[in-house]
């Protein structure tokens, strides 16, 4: 039997963009992404801190450093500039893989920069 189990969580950002314009998506600071083992296209949820919205939608990467989080095309209509979100990614795990696996969370400052990367215990 399969699982699905908490991977990672990009705790408490701060949205710097919300672009109604794009396709779709969200577009995370490439320092945000690699620290949660985030990759490219990868499936993620947003949860709205701010206003209760929660989302599925993916990641595209952002430039480095930038502490972008930008909400993109439906996305957008879910999250202003300035929202505090939750990004959860999940994977899935069978019973042998449960016993030793342990998500991780990562915390940030004001400007969406890695400060701490922790298992979640």
């Amino acid at each position: 039997m399969e699982y699905t189990i908490l991977k990672s969580k990009i705790h408490t950002v701060r949205v710097t963009e919300a672009n109604v314009e794009y396709k779709g998506s969200i577009t995370i600071d490439v320092a945000l992404m690699e620290a949660a083992n985030l990759k490219k296209y990868e499936q993620v949820y947003v949860n709205n801190a701010s206003n209760g919205s929660r989302i599925m939608t993916y990641v595209l990467p952002g430039e480095r450093g930038s502490g972008m989080v930008c909400m993109n095309g439906g996305a957008a209509l879910h999250a202003s500039e300035g929202d505090t979100v939750h990004i959860l990614t999940f994977c899935s795990l069978n019973d042998e893989e449960l016993e030793t696996f342990v998500p991780i969370v990562v915390f940030t400052d004001g400007n969406n920069q890695v400060q701490s990367i922790e298992e979640y215990l």
